[in-house]
């Protein structure tokens, strides 16, 4: 069982304007697993593995040599983060304890993703880093939770989290700045929800 939150919209600038166009292209993709009634649950949890195999190969390849799997991962985990929930809704399988899973999967695929850098980074700003990124989520759950809207995207929201990830992989030597720009951006983004959803409670 799955759902998602049904209250979603994008908070400001950023690459999850574009899901509508994404969940379009992967509409074929979604009908196969229909047809082959595959749980939502299982794509959450392969969201996740793809995370783990995008941190390995982050953490054992040098650049840029780690940039095609990393990118080929995490493009199939934002994929399968895409996939669950529509999947959950085209069948009728939507629950809350889907909701609660699909969340935990989400949280635990962005920092296994970030513990890729521990080979790269030191450990103090691969926590920053890793914190920061979960503070977006974190404040749109608390909106949800005190009956605003759930806001989505911003400056660097779980693709564009991504996306950086791939530069670290691609370019020799950048993985710290990259680490700098994840955590500062994440920072602005939480903060930018949070103002948008106290003007709007």
């Amino acid at each position: 069982m799955h759902t998602k939150t049904p209250s979603t919209r994008p908070s400001g600038a950023g690459l999850y304007a574009l899901k509508p166009w994404y969940a379009a292209r992967l509409s074929g993709v979604r009908a196969t697993l229909v047809r082959r009634e595959v749980s939502p649950d299982t794509l959450t949890a392969a969201g996740v593995v793809c995370a783990t195999g995008a941190a390995a190969a982050l953490a054992w390849l040098p650049a840029p040599y780690a940039a095609l799997p990393v990118a080929v991962l995490l493009a199939a985990r934002l994929a399968f983060a895409n996939l669950d929930g529509a999947l959950a809704r085209d069948t009728g399988r939507t629950s809350r304890r889907g909701a609660l899973l699909n969340e935990l999967g989400d949280r635990a695929a962005d920092l296994i993703v970030l513990a890729g850098f521990l080979t790269l980074a030191p450990l103090w700003l691969v926590a920053v880093a890793g914190l920061a990124a979960t503070l977006p989520s974190w404040v749109s759950l608390a909106g949800a939770a005190a009956g605003g809207e759930r806001l989505n995207g911003g400056p660097v929201g779980k693709t564009e989290r991504c996306l950086l990830v791939v530069v670290a992989a691609a370019v020799p030597g950048w993985a710290v700045p990259v680490l700098a720009v994840l955590a500062a951006g994440s920072a602005l983004t939480a903060l930018a929800r949070c103002v948008r959803l106290w003007r709007s409670l």
